[in-house]
């Protein structure tokens, strides 16, 4: 499996991915680089695909994943109703202008 290591080694990457999945569930669209945004939807999907399992390991395995409990608890009370008839592909990114300090590539990414 090949991923982006995004200049950052495994400890500040997960924690980064972390803090990136709460803020896009809690608010349901964030503002990110596009390769972040690109690696952030397998995580988003997978938690999206936990949720509809519902079970409590599914739960245990989204509060790895996702930083806070409370955000945890919203996903899974929300999202399965939302979701229940959608297979997959529960993100979508808009392309933005580029970030003016290093004309990065900047994209919103959003729950669908």
């Amino acid at each position: 499996m090949s991923y982006r290591k995004l200049g950052r080694n495994s400890g500040a990457r997960k924690a980064m991915f972390k803090s990136l999945l709460s803020a896009l569930f809690e608010h349901g669209r964030i503002e990110t680089t596009e390769a972040r945004a690109k690696e952030l939807r397998k995580f988003a999907d997978k938690v999206v695909t936990l949720a509809k399992r519902g079970d409590l390991s599914a739960r245990r395995q989204a509060i790895n994943l996702v930083a806070n409990v409370d955000i945890v608890h919203k996903i899974f009370e929300e999202l399965p109703g939302k979701y229940s008839e959608r297979a997959g592909g529960y993100t979508r990114i808009y392309k933005l202008a580029p970030r003016r300090g290093d004309a990065a590539p900047m994209v919103l990414i959003e729950l669908v």
